[in-house]
C-alpha cells in the first residue's frame, strides 16, 4: 500500500470516527469539538486531492465560521459543561430505523449506479473555473445548490440565535 492511499485512508477514518463521536456524544461541546476534528479532516482530503482553494474554503467557512459559531452558541446558553438528557427510548428506536432506512437507501443507489469511468477529464483546479462553475447557471453550473448552501447557514444562524436567546428556566 502506497504512502498517499495510507493518508487518505487515515484521513477517511479520522472523518468517520470523529462524526460518530459528534452525534454520539452527550456533552454538547465536545460534540462540537468533534465536529471540529470531522471538518478539518474533510479539509485534509481536499488538501490530498490537491484542490487547495476547496481546501481553505472548507476551513475558512466550516471550521472558521460554523464551528466557532455553534461554539459561541455553546457558550452563550451557559451550558457547556452540561450533559444532554438520555433519550426516550421510542426516540432511540425511531432514530436506529431512520439510520438503518437511509442506510439501505444509499446502499441500494451504490449498487444500482453503473460506475464507469468517465470520458470527461477531471474538474480543473482553477480558481477561476471553480468560481465560475460555483456561480455558472448553465446546465451544469451550481448557483442553485450554493444558494441552498447560503439559506442553510443562515438557517443555522438564526437557530444559534434563537438557542442564545432561549430564557434560562433552571429552577432552584
Amino acid at each position: 500500500m502506497s504512502v498517499s492511499a495510507m493518508f487518505f485512508y487515515g484521513l477517511s477514518a479520522a472523518v468517520l470516527i470523529s462524526a460518530l463521536l459528534a452525534v454520539t456524544s452527550r456533552n454538547i461541546f465536545r460534540s462540537a469539538i468533534f465536529l471540529l476534528f470531522s471538518l478539518v479532516s474533510i479539509a485534509g482530503i481536499y488538501f490530498w486531492m490537491d484542490y487547495q482553494f476547496i481546501a481553505a474554503v472548507q476551513t475558512i467557512v466550516y471550521v472558521g465560521g460554523i464551528v466557532v459559531l455553534i461554539i459561541f452558541s455553546i457558550f452563550l446558553t451557559q451550558q457547556a459543561g452540561v450533559d444532554l438528557p438520555t433519550p426516550l427510548r421510542g426516540r432511540l428506536f425511531f432514530a436506529a430505523l431512520a439510520s438503518l432506512c437511509g442506510f439501505l437507501l444509499v446502499t441500494l443507489q451504490l449498487l444500482a449506479h453503473p460506475f464507469r469511468k468517465g470520458a470527461e477529464p477531471a474538474m480543473s483546479k482553477d480558481m477561476k473555473a471553480i468560481g465560475s462553475g460555483l456561480l455558472s447557471t448553465v446546465e451544469n453550473g451550481y448557483a442553485l445548490p450554493f444558494e441552498l448552501v447560503s439559506i442553510l447557514l443562515l438557517a443555522a444562524m438564526v437557530g444559534c440565535i434563537v438557542i442564545a436567546l432561549k430564557p434560562n428556566t433552571v429552577t432552584e
